[in-house]
């Protein structure tokens, strides 16, 4: 194992942790306040960042997609532009957050922000920001990552960059109180897939890595089959720390990494408007038996630490069956059957995504295929 590891997000966990804000941001900073479609004014989220940056200049700016679009994230572009914003500070979940990074990203950029996703303009400086997570998923409160979408093109690209990992994130699981069932369980999904990508590779003697994971992954095992609890204090509080965990860059230092679910999931997503979480139990276990032979070691290794089962010569295959399991007893599904045409035609147009992205050969091993592809998506579209 040989890696660079730092995580400079300063973390205020736990209730009552909204008014650390106050202190986070300093205090001369023009703030653009950054969110969704307005819940948070309805939870009473929105009054406690309001309280916490009274003594701040501020403004706000809302309406940021689930899956945030470059064509309205630009119109905060130019408000950071106009009013010489100095601090953004993205209340939401990982959208909002995702958002907030290329508005930071884009504002100290005077060409078209697009370029940054498609790998033209690389970032060498972003507005500072912090965030108030709102709904644990993604880990992007506290890492570098950020997935946006074009939406005339149906682009849904990723970008990575230092300088838009937030300064500081506020984790209060009280925030979690009024989300919908769906969304907990997308969260729960999400998280569980990312621990996933990092894990479901091959053996590299990362024992750290391969425990934490683990843990995550019982512990995620252990929340969704205790859903029903999901309005207690500590139910709450496990999944947004697990959730955070999960993709805050440790699990995944010095080991193999696919992400291969996610890449095939975003153009489920983008064309056909797929909840993202759900696009990756689309993917997953049709991808997993596709690869199997170089996954095996690992899949018996989860099979064993996290599901409990015994050794048996189809070890991989039923690990792969539990996985699937676990999602369709949360109500999630593992095949896509709602688009409501051709099925060869939707296998051709998302492969012709791919293939415009240049995502030719995809996994950890590089196996994935063209080739492998359609026959993942032949298995995953019902």
């Amino acid at each position: 194992m040989q890696f660079n590891y730092s995580n400079p997000t300063q973390i205020y966990f736990g209730q009552q942790q909204i008014a650390a804000i106050a202190k986070a941001i300093p205090p001369h900073s023009n703030v653009l306040l950054v969110y969704g479609g307005g819940s948070i004014k309805n939870n009473g989220i929105y009054d406690q960042v309001a309280q916490a940056l009274s003594d701040h200049q501020w403004q706000e700016f809302s309406g940021v997609e689930s899956n945030p679009t470059v064509e309205t994230l630009d119109k905060a572009v130019e408000i950071v532009k106009k009013d010489h914003i100095t601090y953004l500070l993205a209340v939401g979940g990982g959208s909002v957050i995702d958002g907030s990074k290329y508005i930071a990203a884009a504002s100290c950029y005077a060409g078209d922000g697009w370029d940054i996703l498609t790998g033209k303009h690389k970032v060498k400086k972003a507005v500072p920001l912090g965030a108030v997570l709102t709904l644990p998923a993604t880990g992007s409160e506290s890492n570098k990552a950020a997935v946006v979408t074009k939406k005339a093109t149906k682009d849904k690209l990723s970008f990575l960059s230092a300088h838009v990992q937030p300064q500081f994130a506020v984790l209060d699981p009280d925030a979690m109180k009024t989300l919908p069932e769906r969304q907990l369980i997308n969260g729960l999904v999400d998280a569980w897939v990312h621990v996933c990508e990092q894990y479901i590779t091959k053996p590299a003697q990362g024992m750290v890595q391969d425990g934490f994971a683990e843990a995550l992954l019982k512990n995620l095992k252990q929340l969704g089959d205790n859903f029903s609890n999901h309005d207690d204090d500590a139910w709450r509080a496990n999944l947004m720390w697990s959730a955070n965990q999960a993709l805050n860059g440790l699990i995944g230092t010095g080991v193999p990494q696919d992400w291969a679910t996610h890449m095939i999931g975003h153009e489920l997503t983008a064309l056909y408007g797929v909840d993202h979480a759900r696009s990756l139990t689309i993917i997953q276990p049709s991808l997993l038996r596709n690869q199997i032979e170089f996954k095996r070691a690992k899949l018996e290794q989860m099979g064993i630490n996290v599901f409990g089962l015994q050794p048996t010569t189809d070890l991989a295959e039923r690990t792969i069956a539990e996985i699937e399991g676990f999602y369709l007893s949360l109500g999630v599904a593992t095949r896509f059957t709602e688009h409501g045409g051709d099925k060869t035609q939707v296998i051709a147009d998302i492969l012709a995504q791919l293939e415009s992205h240049g995502m030719l050969v995809l996994g950890e091993n590089q196996s994935i295929t063209l080739q492998e592809m359609q026959l993942i998506l032949e298995s995953a579209i019902g």
